[in-house]
């Protein structure tokens, strides 16, 4: 049985951590992880507790033993005051909007955002009374001339959904605090094992545990940590949805936890050995992947990320849509869809000129954003090669016949 103590266990190396963290075998009976807590009532053994809610869980609302797990191991893994969980990385995104805002306020949104997080401000808060502002991703602290006296918070994400820009989120966040605006941060991409949001200026640190935090594409579930300014008005917020995760979800994410960190150095020497191998192919323009010496953010990722996960995209020189169709279709080992961060490996076009407000899309060439996963680099590599075989026998095809 575990003899740490909370004082022993905050000295700790981070993989030692992920191991231990929100696991307490002596509470469970001497079981090493903590069960599943299904249900909702929780009983009082007399009138005064009950008046006065004197129990560590008082309603299924409030969280149970399981969720407290693994809140409390994302908290430490964090250094954040506290976190919560939802039922999805986009329930997590939206709670912590609006624990920031209120009618009348103004935010500001990176244009690189993931697309439902823009669907949700140009929906729900534009319902609200909000006003969302969209930005170049690459603005910095320059945001500043953007900023209003009712901003009240900047959101960031790093690196881009889909165009992978690097924000300069520590120079953002310090302009964004001087006008005593939250700074929210989609974190999903690098997790905190790769990139500390609190350490960088983050007040608001979101994860969607359907990626890294699971690894096996089975799972919905969201987090949003917070520091300890905003803990206390993230959880307000989130007790007054009560927006619960399901105890199995919660439960397999505490099962992922302890795995991640191999998980992540795997997904970064996968991801880096497939972006090299696309830079010398003849058919790709560019390759967009932070931590590549040829990508224009990777001053930043190098200053401000410890690693780099296994999601990128890249850029074909010109083809049409039926060539780069054949590419895809006939791929035997990337699965179409989209989501990523499982075991397996995924591919989508995407085409962000028809979101982007505030930048220009336009990069000369089809894009495609790859989730790279555990299977042999050689037979993933043999797949592409094949599969830019039929984009060159479709385009010569093309040619001849024009």
């Amino acid at each position: 049985m575990s003899k740490l103590t909370k004082e022993t266990k905050s000295g700790l190396r981070e993989g030692t951590r992920l191991v231990h963290a929100g696991r307490e075998p002596q509470d469970q009976y001497g079981f090493v992880n903590t069960p599943i807590y299904r249900g909702s009532t929780v009983l009082f053994p007399t009138v005064a507790s009950l008046k006065d809610r004197d129990a560590p869980f008082t309603y299924g609302t409030k969280g149970t033993p399981t969720t407290k797990a693994l809140e409390g191991a994302w908290t430490e893994l964090s250094n954040a005051a506290g976190t919560v969980l939802a039922p999805t990385g986009l329930a997590a995104i939206a709670l912590a909007l609006m624990t920031a805002v209120k009618a009348g306020d103004h935010i500001l949104v990176t244009d690189s955002a993931y697309g439902p997080t823009r669907h949700f401000c140009d929906t729900v808060l534009t319902r609200m009374g909000v006003k969302t502002t969209y930005y170049d991703p690459l603005l910095g602290a320059a945001i500043a001339s953007l900023v209003r006296p009712n901003t009240t918070a900047v959101l960031v994400e790093a690196p881009g959904s889909q165009s992978f820009e690097m924000q300069d989120v520590p120079a953002i966040a310090q302009v964004a605090h001087a006008h005593g605006a939250c700074v929210i941060m989609d974190n999903t991409w690098a997790t905190p094992l790769f990139f500390p949001p609190h350490e960088r200026g983050v007040d608001l640190a979101i994860e969607a545990g359907t990626k890294y935090l699971s690894g096996h594409s089975d799972l919905l579930l969201g987090l949003v940590s917070a520091n300890k300014s905003w803990w206390p008005r993230l959880r307000q917020t989130f007790d007054a949805f009560a927006m619960c995760a399901g105890p199995e979800d919660a439960f397999l994410c505490l099962r992922g936890l302890r795995t991640m960190k191999l998980r992540l150095h795997e997904a970064q020497r996968q991801g880096l050995a497939l972006a090299h191998w696309f830079e010398g192919r003849p058919e790709v323009k560019q390759v967009l992947h932070p931590a590549l010496p040829s990508h224009p953010g990777h001053a930043i990722w190098k200053r401000d990320f410890s690693g780099a996960s296994g999601l990128f995209s890249i850029i074909l020189h010109p083809a049409s849509e039926a060539a780069v169709a054949a590419m895809l279709d006939g791929l035997e080992l990337f699965g179409m869809g989209y989501s990523w961060g499982g075991f397996e490996s995924l591919v989508i076009p995407f085409d962000c000129s028809t979101y982007r407000t505030a930048t220009r899309w336009a990069p000369g060439g089809p894009a495609l954003r790859f989730q790279v996963g555990l299977e042999d680099m050689a037979d993933l590599t043999e797949d592409l090669d094949k599969g830019f075989a039929r984009l060159r026998a479709v385009g010569d095809a093309e040619k001849q016949a024009g």
